[in-house]
């Protein structure tokens, strides 16, 4: 049996943290559903600025959108929501035989709205609408200005997937704000059936650490943060207050392992996948680290619920002098300026893209 069949077997989720034309067009994700257990996708501004400045599958959309005078954010989205359609489509068995918990693909409302909540949630309103997709979600940063806009979305029953999470207190805020959503919903007799999941980033920890800790501390403070975030979860779940909200039939936001390719050429490829096994969860993976998991990981065992050895390796971080609060805080900050830069470049090569396209028709 593979190693990804096991994972799915455990109860954990695996899916593809990448989507491209090409990916659709080649059968190749049609290939990981079929033979890799994915049962679910990931995007955001980064993927789409890779799958659109580094390929041609784009180029004919663009030159087509540009005759038409269509640039900017406009024609982004009408890229990326016709090829998370196609994938949406492809998972639709995966989220019908699950009744809603699997099977979903994800769209980031824009970077630039981190500090905007009204735009926020005005944004993953239009989106969600003109996605016409069940099993969408719509991704926020689960930054202060996210946090409410979180709550008002699910409150509106749109699914969504909380973004941008690197602390259980980061976790803990975004499961707040999908907790009050829901009860909202209850007093207002609407349906509280409505998906998310709560993405936590993983390997940016020991990125940002690695020169700074001792060796045999490198490489564990991801995977730490991981635990005590796992116990966050596990004892919501038992609580009272999601108890009396499952009566009523509400869904859990499930957890969701995010950053799980390893940066580290000196550690293992497979390490994030095999520490983080653990049921009723989800993974979602590059390609380069699924490939590798399928071909040569290990399922060796689950997660601990009561968080096992995470505290004491945070203890022994902490007095290797890592403040883990402010970190935290510094990386939500620098990923969402990547994500924003990344969103200003893609809208830079699809303007170039149209006016070459442009050019090159009134040359003929």
């Amino acid at each position: 049996m593979k190693p990804t069949q096991q994972l799915h077997d455990l109860g954990q989720s695996l899916w593809l943290d990448n989507i491209t034309r090409g990916l659709l067009d080649g059968g190749t994700l049609a290939g990981y559903i079929r033979d890799l257990s994915v049962t679910g996708l990931t995007s955001n501004p980064t993927i789409f600025e890779k799958a659109i400045g580094d390929s041609s599958f784009y180029d004919s959309a663009i030159a087509d959108a540009a005759a038409r005078g269509q640039y900017g954010e406009a024609l982004f989205y009408d890229l990326a929501l016709e090829d998370l359609q196609r994938a949406a489509d492809l998972f639709r068995s995966v989220y019908d035989q699950t009744r809603g918990t699997d099977g979903f693909v994800s769209l980031e409302v824009s970077p630039l709205l981190a500090d905007d909540t009204d735009g926020t949630i005005q944004a993953a309103v239009e989106l969600h609408a003109r996605a016409n997709r069940p099993n969408l979600f719509i991704k926020i940063p689960g930054t202060s200005a996210g946090v409410p806009a979180i709550e008002e979305s699910i409150f509106a029953g749109i699914p969504v997937n909380v973004t941008m999470l690197f602390s259980r207190e980061h976790y803990v805020a975004a499961a707040e704000a999908f907790l009050r959503g829901i009860e909202r919903r209850i007093a207002a007799g609407r349906d509280p059936h409505v998906p998310s999941v709560a993405s936590l980033f993983v390997s940016r920890w020991d990125v940002a650490v690695h020169d700074k800790v001792p060796e045999r501390l490198r490489n564990r403070l991801g995977i730490a943060v991981g635990k005590r975030v796992y116990k966050s979860y596990c004892d919501l779940l038992i609580s009272p207050r999601w108890q009396t909200l499952a009566a009523a039939g509400a869904q859990p936001q499930r957890l969701l392992w995010a950053s799980t390719g390893t940066k580290d050429p000196a550690a293992p490829d497979t390490m994030y996948v095999e520490a983080l096994a653990a049921p009723d969860t989800i993974n979602t993976l590059p390609e380069k680290t699924l490939q590798a998991f399928a071909d040569h990981g290990r399922v060796t065992g689950v997660l601990p619920r009561d968080g096992g050895d995470a505290e004491q390796t945070l203890n022994e971080i902490a007095r290797a002098g890592i403040d883990q609060v402010q970190l935290a805080a510094q990386l939500q900050q620098e990923g969402t300026r990547a994500f924003s830069k990344s969103w200003q470049d893609l809208l830079k090569g699809l303007a170039a893209k149209g006016a070459a396209t442009k050019q090159a028709g009134a040359a003929r």
